[in-house]
């Protein structure tokens, strides 16, 4: 009895050995997910994969206006009756709207290696497809560009060439006498002298509203039929339109605007949700500033996440024993959440938008060799 017993332990170690290394023959044969990092060497017949990451491209279009004051503007009122011109050179910025867009980059911090010595059925493609997980080398970039501004005209000649005026300079004639010795008596000898004369502002101001009266009363004849020869198409009256604005301008000044376009890259952070974050600072004098600019106030973007996703990290697979607690045989994705998106500027409101943003979701596994679909 006593050798029986013994036989029967001695059996019993040997099963218990053999499924050791039965369960560590299926751990090294097995398919295994870590996350890439310095104790993690990559061999090959590996394959590296990354979730995504949300980015924002933030489009913003400014209005740039800028007016100039005419050289007559302090007679406007006095020779054309004109109130309210420009006074003063002046520069203006106002944002006249805002467009955001999302894009999916790869998420540096989490890349992870796929690794098996068997022959491996993995969903990875079908995840890749849902935009759940993303290759190392996406198309994603193939389409971006970087640009600080678009759409942006040349500035114009602010300059007032035709002040309206037929004689800028006039020489005037006059008789001169010198005194000459001659003999014991002194003699006035003439000669003539060229005095060269310059129109003050005041009377170049008249000069130019005594045209510009005159162009829009030929003009007037024109279109209503009582002059005496008529222009045989409208490039005649073009032509005296545009003299008609460029001697106004003389009173009221210029003004010339133009849209610019300033596009940022914004990464959300998972931080950031519920609150405010400055994506760049505005001053109505100087325009768009970097975020460490004192001038200007700043414009903020709140994201307020749903939370609809927040619950799926407490969904754990149960270990039903020690040997799987060093088992890495899932599969991580990423799960996006959706979240509310305001651009503000003080009480004005230049955005709103609902987004799936990725960082905001959760992190979940499924078994590696699980297949969705067929």
């Amino acid at each position: 009895m006593k050798r029986k017993g013994i036989f029967y332990f001695m059996a019993a170690v040997m099963v218990g050995f053999n499924g050791c290394s039965t369960v560590e023959k299926a751990a090294n044969k097995g398919i295994t997910v870590t996350p890439l990092g310095e104790e993690v060497k990559v061999t090959d017949g590996t394959l590296v994969y990354a979730l995504p990451l949300t980015v924002f491209e933030i489009d913003v279009a400014v209005e740039r206006t800028v007016t100039i004051p005419g050289p007559y503007a302090t007679f406007a009122s006095e020779l054309l009756g004109l109130n309210k011109v420009i006074s003063s050179e002046n520069e203006t910025w106002k944002i006249v709207n805002i467009d955001l867009k999302s894009g999916d980059e790869l998420d540096p911090s989490q890349f992870y290696v796929v690794q098996g010595t068997t022959l491996m059925q993995s969903n990875a493609f079908a995840l890749k497809h849902s935009g759940l997980i993303l290759d190392v080398n996406p198309d994603v970039y193939s389409d971006k560009c970087i640009s600080d501004n678009q759409d942006q005209s040349g500035y114009p000649d602010l300059v007032f060439h035709d002040l309206g005026v037929d004689e800028y300079v006039s020489y005037k004639s006059d008789t001169a006498y010198r005194l000459v010795k001659a003999d014991t008596a002194f003699i006035k000898i003439p000669y003539l002298v060229q005095k060269k004369s310059i129109p003050s502002l005041e009377e170049e101001a008249s000069a130019a509203a005594k045209k510009l009266l005159e162009l829009r009363e030929g003009k007037h004849l024109i279109l209503t039929g009582e002059a005496n020869v008529f222009p045989q198409n409208e490039a005649a009256i073009n032509e005296m339109n545009r003299l008609e604005k460029e001697y106004t301008e003389l009173f009221t000044g210029k003004k010339w605007s133009e849209i610019k376009h300033f596009r940022f890259w914004f990464t959300p952070q998972p931080s950031m949700a519920g609150g405010k974050t400055t994506i760049f600072n505005f001053s109505a004098e100087e325009g768009v500033k970097n975020t460490g600019n004192s001038k200007g106030q700043p414009v903020y973007i709140e994201m307020m996440a749903s939370g609809k996703t927040k619950d799926l990290n407490l969904v754990v697979r149960p270990v039903t024993s020690k040997n799987e607690v060093g088992l890495s045989d899932r599969l991580y994705y990423r799960v996006p959440d959706i979240a509310d998106i305001r651009i503000t500027n003080g009480s004005t409101v230049f955005c709103t938008a609902r987004k799936l943003v990725y960082q905001f979701g959760s992190i979940v596994a499924l078994p590696s060799n699980y297949i969705i679909g067929k």
